[in-house]
């Protein structure tokens, strides 16, 4: 019997994401795994990220089971018996046999015959022990170490989040990473929504922003308002930043430029909010630059987006800007929900250079603030390095610019009826917007509004 398709798309996708750095939600939606059915994508995408979600609990079980050091297990047979434990573990509709069997035919197909006995004599070992994954209770034992060893995060990450928002804050982020996220929309159009609606989409009001709708059941991505452009998948947070940019003003430099623009939500959501303003995209892959052109095509918004391939720390341009985005490349910390991989990815050690590499990308992009603009600098992380650090070194390097109060434009956005979160204040850490997953119904988002004199 060959191995089921969800089964072998979830072990490709695994390995891919493991040899080759590749980003899961990239893969899950890519053509190669277009033709699976609904059912099998379903699984596969369980599958996946329920082993990049529990990786460590995973490896703690396959090790106490296995008569040789995990270090020295060929990747293909260690993700095998990932796979197997986690649906042993994790999932009550899988058969037990069928997560066995498969696993050991995992191991076959990927030419690591000779392996497949330890792979069924350690499966065998876990499966006679029926217990199923366990979480720990509110309050017993916190501490950064209980939290990373039974939320399946590294130590290091929880001991940075305990340090910067206080161990119950920490223990709620770990909590909503090992949860499913939900898929949160962007209405473009007055008739998307009844549109979405009559192709059987739920949606249920956002959680922050009046435009924003959450999925309650529904293939949003097979939808013709999807297509069309008439709504986009955007997190709340994500939302909100692009929300922090506004309007440029009557009379000022007309122009906004996006610093770091791929995938394009914030881009697009920008020129939706400044209809006939010129507005320069610049991203520095190509294969990225197209997908965000691709985009934009299809949002009927390229006409007046300029996409340029080029360097944020060295921006291709030189015109002043009424408003600025430095949405910079980062750790992605505030978005382990939905980016589970980059929990193993990272180490204490990558801060210092994602910062140096932020602060670069922030000290082009102020030069190109015309007089009297402003620049929204924003990172999807959770990390004092990546943000507040970043900001204030670069204040202290450019004595043109102030930094606003951040909390001033979101009592303006919830006075103009865009913002619908009741407690403000929440949103805001000092000057700075900062939301916090597990505390606010979104990824974390960090941003500091810079304005020149």
């Amino acid at each position: 019997m060959p191995v089921s398709l969800a089964r072998a798309a979830a072990f490709d996708i695994l390995l891919r994401v493991e040899r080759e750095s590749s980003y899961t939600s990239e893969l899950l939606h890519s053509a190669a795994y277009a033709p699976l059915s609904g059912p099998d994508h379903a699984l596969a995408t369980e599958l996946v990220m329920g082993v990049l979600r529990w990786r460590s609990r995973l490896d703690d079980e396959i090790a106490g089971a296995s008569s040789q050091p995990l270090a020295k297990l060929d990747l293909e047979i260690l993700i095998a018996l990932r796979l197997a434990v986690y649906q042993l573990r994790w999932l009550d509709r899988i058969p037990q046999r069928a997560a066995l069997y498969e696993s050991v035919e995992l191991v076959k197909r990927a030419h690591k015959r000779s392996a497949a006995g330890f792979v069924n004599a350690v499966l065998r070992k876990l499966s006679a022990e029926p217990q199923k994954h366990e979480i720990l209770a509110d309050g017993e034992n916190d501490s950064p170490e209980t939290l990373a060893r039974w939320f399946a995060h590294p130590r290091w990450m929880v001991e940075h989040w305990v340090r910067e928002y206080g161990l119950t804050a920490a223990r709620e982020i770990c909590r909503h990473n090992q949860s499913v996220p939900t898929t949160t929309i962007r209405l473009r159009t007055p008739t998307a929504e009844e549109g979405l609606r009559r192709e059987g989409i739920a949606l249920v009001a956002g959680g922050l922003l009046a435009s924003a709708r959450r999925v309650a059941t529904g293939a949003i991505r097979e939808t013709q308002a999807f297509r069309r452009g008439e709504v986009v998948i955007q997190d709340e947070g994500s939302q909100l930043v692009a929300a922090l940019v506004g309007r440029v003003p009557s009379g000022g430099e007309s122009r906004i430029l996006d610093c770091c623009a791929a995938p394009g939500g914030k881009t697009l959501a920008i020129a939706d909010r400044n209809p006939g303003v010129m507005i320069t995209a610049v991203e520095l892959h190509p294969h990225r630059a197209r997908l965000l052109r691709k985009l934009l095509q299809a949002s009927q918004a390229g006409e007046r987006i300029q996409v340029v391939v080029g360097d944020a720390r060295n921006l291709p341009t030189s015109a002043g800007f009424g408003r600025v985005l430095a949405d910079v490349p980062c750790s992605g910390t505030g978005t382990l929900a939905r980016n589970p991989e980059i929990k193993w990815r990272l180490g204490a050690d990558s801060l210092a250079e994602l910062q140096a590499r932020q602060s670069e990308i922030l000290r082009s992009a102020l030069g190109l603030v015309a007089r009297g603009g402003r620049l929204v600098y924003s990172t999807c992380s959770l990390e004092k390095e990546e943000n507040e650090d970043v900001v204030e070194q670069a204040l202290a390097e450019e004595n043109s610019f102030r930094l606003l109060d951040c909390r001033a434009e979101l009592e303006r956005l919830r006075a103009d009826g865009e913002l619908t979160w009741a407690d403000v204040g929440s949103l805001a850490r000092g000057p700075y917007l900062r939301t916090i997953p597990g505390l606010h119904p979104c990824d974390g988002f960090f941003a500091a509004i810079l304005e020149r004199d």
